[in-house]
């Protein structure tokens, strides 16, 4: 499911593997717009089951870089309201491309669900 609605437009381009479970671990490989390849990996901190995701995210080109992502689930109605939020950022650019990452993939996850 996670390789369908990633960053990049070519969804044939996307792997991912994930063992969901507090000190599980998840990568995420793509290829972007532009023919680059982008791998992303980090450990679950948190896992609550249909409610919260808390993750560190660390690019292969920057381990370094380690930040961190949440994503909560709360019912409404016959739908789910997801709230991201990543924080931890390196510097100011990296927040402002992880935005515009995150809003693309958020836009692909809401084509899944007409």
């Amino acid at each position: 499911m996670i390789r369908g609605w990633g960053a990049s437009s070519d969804a044939a381009s996307r792997t991912a593997k994930a063992d969901v479970r507090v000190g599980g671990r998840f990568h995420v490989g793509f290829r972007g717009d532009e023919g680059g390849q982008h791998d992303v990996s980090g450990i679950y901190k948190e896992v609550v089951p249909g409610r919260r995701l808390v993750f560190s995210w660390a690019w292969l080109t920057t381990p370094e870089r380690e930040s961190q992502v949440t994503i909560d689930l709360k019912p409404d109605g016959e739908g789910t309201i997801l709230t991201l939020t990543h924080e931890q950022f390196f510097d100011e650019l990296a927040r402002d491309n992880h935005r515009i990452g995150w809003n693309r993939a958020l836009d692909n996850l809401e084509a899944l669900f007409p």
